[in-house]
């Protein structure tokens, strides 16, 4: 399927590796220019490489925090007017709530709140007069089911998902749309560690662990990065102009609900 974005502009953040690569990597396919960002320089430079070369796209390394204003701004003189932006940063580390201080709890609110309602303040406007302007944030399904050691994570992502509930249809009668992506169990560098963990908190192996974390998952599987991509990608495509404002699980079925 033709997704329309041929030469269209896109900002993906926190995107040398994991979803966010993924969500890079299905938008060059689609024909997007790119700026991609990451901490880590090096990794970053071999990932707009990576890229370019696969597809044949314009991509920008742009190695910032996102969660800074200096980072943010590097990436807006990269790409002053995206017509696409794809929020996504690092979650607060697994962690006791009790053992969170307030240095803590306002660091985490601000990496997984208060960074993309800064990022979408500086490009709505912008898309709107323009009449083009696709807006996905990546959340995570502990916005609808917590997971124990991760409530600052899912508080802070949740304060997201309901501040821009209102602000994101707003937008709608100018062709702009903003959904979140909410990931399950997807096989990430993350994932990855958090199995390391509990194979040694259970005193059995990693492959074990993974076995019966997948066991828990209707499609019997962790999901990839490459079709949470592509899933990310659909949603910024012409053909996704009447969606906005949802919250899509991306978990195999992990969320045992009908609504």
């Amino acid at each position: 399927m033709d997704l329309g974005l041929t030469g269209r502009k896109a900002i993906v953040c926190a995107s040398s590796r994991g979803l966010g690569r993924g969500c890079a990597e299905a938008l060059a396919e689609a024909g997007c220019d790119l700026v991609v960002n990451g901490l880590d320089a090096d990794r970053l430079a071999r990932t707009a490489e990576e890229i370019g070369a696969r597809f044949g796209v314009s991509v920008t390394p742009v190695a910032a925090n996102v969660s800074t204003r200096e980072g943010q701004a590097a990436l807006f003189e990269a790409c002053p007017e995206p017509d696409i932006l794809v929020n996504n940063n690092g979650g607060p580390p697994r962690r006791d709530y009790r053992e969170l201080d307030r240095e803590a709890m306002i660091d985490g609110v601000i990496q997984n709140m208060i960074s993309p309602i800064e990022m979408i303040q500086q490009v709505a406007d912008g898309m709107a007069a323009r009449g083009f302007g696709r807006i996905v944030n990546i959340t995570s399904i502990t916005v609808r089911m917590p997971l124990e050691g991760l409530d600052l994570s899912s508080g802070a992502r949740a304060g997201l998902t309901a501040f821009l509930a209102g602000v994101g249809r707003t937008y709608a009668r100018n062709n702009v749309t903003v959904n979140n992506l909410l990931p399950g169990k997807m096989d990430t560098d993350r994932l990855r560690g958090g199995l390391e963990r509990a194979a040694e908190q259970a005193g059995t192996s990693v492959a074990a662990a993974r076995a019966r974390q997948e066991g828990e998952i209707p499609a019997g599987r962790f999901g990839t990065a490459e079709e949470f991509g592509r899933i990310c990608a659909f949603y910024c495509s012409a053909h996704a102009a009447y969606i906005t404002g949802q919250n899509v699980l991306v978990d195999g079925g992990l969320y045992p609900a009908a609504f």
